[in-house]
């Protein structure tokens, strides 16, 4: 089974924002709770279902010891994502992983 966690990069697979970055700053049964910091700040996660997220590999733990102690502003969240931006590709529903590197 795929494991999930706080302060995992991961990219939207379906709907109108297909292929951008997010960070996971809260799970739940099916669903998980999705910010950039930009679209979606902090205090209005997206909520999104696991099957249409596509998972990285990549846990910034710096921002995760952030997102769980409550000390996270939106400004954190953009400059972490900054180097995710663009790695999805739109005809595909797979991240390539070669572009993507880890910070």
């Amino acid at each position: 089974m795929i494991q999930y966690s706080i302060g995992q990069v991961v990219f939207s697979k379906c709907g109108h924002d297909r292929g951008k970055a997010y960070i996971i700053i809260s799970l739940s049964d099916d669903y998980l709770y999705l910010c950039d910091g930009d679209v979606r700040p902090f205090d209005k996660a997206k909520k999104k279902k696991i099957k249409h997220v596509q998972i990285t590999d990549y846990v910034l733990q710096d921002l995760k010891s952030k997102i769980e102690s409550g000390a996270i502003m939106d400004t954190d969240l953009i400059k972490e994502l900054k180097p995710y931006k663009n790695k999805f590709l739109s005809g595909s529903r797979h991240l390539v992983n070669a572009v993507v590197k880890e910070v």
